[in-house]
């Protein structure tokens, strides 16, 4: 790796301002498990002048629940958050999610707010710099995206545009399903995001002077049904080809609210809002499943090579509303 200068953030004001001092070439590290990686491959168009180290701003690792909900400290590991029982208990479609994230080595060390920061797996984006030299694309700063008339069998399927690289955090889509909030801090305000509207094609919301300090999550219903699938090409490690997280709740078997979030088909977590309009009054069977999962795909425009995510996505959708893990 380069060399960078190192600052071990004490506070949040601090890690704020040492963004701002270094106006934009500073990356905030938290677990490391993926900012380390891209240092070492030098993925980035600029290499960072400096490293904000947060892991050292005592008490950001809370998972907290109140009466508004739950309150998760961007610090707390996946694995902290995977093994709660709060969560496991009242938010397991966030527990679910959380647990089917890569290793358990990873999952102690990786942060929540570093998994939804986390950059994209595209693998020209990724591809290393000391083999054969920088693949540019749009995302780097120039040039287009390789993947629109290359390898795109893990690319968009759903609002492509510019990058067809996807969201690679599985917390995000559960999170997203939960309606949640992220908590933004910089130098001028902090504000609160949807998860939802978090992500943008070429990366996300956040300003060069801004962090994510903490996750809120509205309670949800009592009587809700939440599950979380994700299909991947071997049972561990490997990040999603396509996730689904669902909050089904119904009352006397009459739908009362839905919540759908698709994961790995687009540049961020979709909410399947037709399939959500599609579900609410009416009695959840099978045959209203498979036209909720034919909604769901209804303004997929796959690439060359990615047609049968279509397909994977109908499936997925259709088992989590009625409830139904993935087969073998």
């Amino acid at each position: 790796m380069r060399t960078f200068d190192h600052f071990n953030a004490r506070t949040v004001d601090e890690a704020v301002r040492l963004l701002k001092t270094h106006g934009g070439k500073a990356r905030v590290n938290a677990g490391g498990t993926d900012l380390l990686g891209i240092l070492k491959d030098r993925v980035l168009l600029e290499y960072p002048e400096a490293i904000v180290n947060i892991k050292t701003i005592a008490g950001l690792d809370y998972i907290i629940e109140d009466s508004q909900g739950l309150r998760i400290g961007a610090l707390a590991t996946l694995a902290g958050v995977a093994n709660s029982p709060i969560i496991r208990e009242e938010y397991k479609v966030l527990a679910e999610a959380a647990v089917a994230v890569a290793s358990p080595q990873i999952r102690n060390m990786a942060t929540i707010g570093g998994n939804l920061c986390q950059d994209v797996r595209c693998w020209y984006y990724r591809y290393p710099n000391q083999i054969g030299g920088r693949i540019n694309c749009l995302r780097k700063g120039n040039g287009p995206c390789l993947a629109v008339s290359g390898d795109n069998r893990y690319h968009t399927i759903l609002n492509g545009k510019k990058c067809f690289a996807v969201c690679p955090s599985d917390t995000a889509v559960a999170l997203a399903a939960l309606d949640a909030g992220l908590v933004v801090v910089g130098p001028r305000e902090e504000r609160t995001i949807p998860v939802k509207d978090f992500f943008e094609p070429l990366g996300n919301v956040l300003k060069p002077d801004e962090m994510v300090t903490e996750i809120r999550v509205p309670k949800p219903p009592a009587n809700a049904r939440q599950t979380f699938l994700k299909l991947t090409l071997r049972k561990s490690i490997d990040f999603a080809i396509v996730s689904v997280a669902s909050v089904i709740a119904e009352n006397a078997g009459i739908c009362e609210e839905a919540r759908i979030a698709l994961g790995a088909v687009a540049p961020g977590p979709v909410r399947a809002t037709k399939v959500e309009e599609l579900l609410v009054g009416k009695r959840i069977d099978a045959a209203l499943a498979a036209e909720a999962a034919e909604a769901a795909v209804a303004g997929a425009r796959p690439l060359s090579k990615n047609g049968y995510k279509v397909q994977q996505t109908r499936v997925l959708v259709q088992r989590a509303i009625l409830g139904e893990g993935l087969r073998s």
